[in-house]
């Protein structure tokens, strides 16, 4: 079955995207926070590599895997106060930079009638509507999903979320994203997908991807290329 626009012949696709490393730079915020969580609890953060191979993740699994062998009460804390610390560096410093070219893209895609946006990211919900609002981007997501309401990625059920809340047939959809996580989830939910070069993950952890970019400027062609073309 295909879903079209009431009233026309155009099939509706989808494009979600990722949030931290592939539309926003939040590297500095993200280890700024991860420090103050490490500090709250006396502990030596981990190197910055290995901060940034967690971004993605849900923050209760994330730190279950940056210490292990701590406690679920000392790791309950250091979830408590990287959120902390990331809402009041938004406070204080403002939201992390869109990437190059990422405003424009989304101005760009939507231009078309057919193409639904949304997002799906290891944010909460506070943190991502926060987020959206400062940066104030030329497009409506129809979809967004967040860590609060979903096992963490690479799960698939925040894109199949996405496709109950959009409408969307499942091969009418691509998720965009910088880690193998992003990658592993789409194929894990029946999606294609685009991986991005400038984000938390090397171009080697992004095999799964359908297609590999370079640049913001890159994303609309390939999203054509692989759902085929807009009206």
């Amino acid at each position: 079955m295909t879903t079209r626009l009431k009233g026309c012949d155009m099939t509706l696709k989808l494009a979600v995207f990722d949030v931290d490393g592939t539309l926003v730079d939040s590297q500095g915020d993200i280890l700024a926070s991860m420090t103050a969580a490490f500090d709250s609890v006396g502990l030596a953060l981990p190197a910055k590599a290995q901060v940034l191979s967690i971004v993605g993740l849900s923050l209760p699994q994330a730190m279950a895997r940056l210490v292990p062998d701590a406690e679920e009460s000392l790791r309950d804390q250091m979830v408590d106060t990287y959120k902390d610390s990331y809402a009041d560096l938004r406070r204080s410093v403002g939201h992390a930079p869109l990437y190059p070219g990422i405003a424009y893209m989304f101005e760009r895609l939507g231009r078309y009638d057919n193409l639904l946006l949304g997002i799906a990211t290891g944010k909460s919900r506070r943190g991502l509507t926060a987020l959206l609002a400062g940066l104030d981007l030329p497009v409506q997501f129809v979809t967004t999903q967040v860590a609060d309401d979903h096992p963490s990625k690479p799960h698939p059920s925040m894109l199949q979320a996405a496709l109950r809340e959009s409408g969307v047939e499942i091969e009418h959809a691509v998720m965009i994203g910088d880690t193998s996580f992003d990658m592993d989830m789409a194929k894990a939910a029946g999606f294609k997908s685009i991986g991005v070069s400038w984000g938390y993950h090397t171009e080697e952890a992004l095999a799964q991807a359908d297609i590999l970019v370079h640049d913001a400027g890159a994303i609309e062609q390939n999203i054509e290329q692989l759902l085929g073309g807009f009206e």
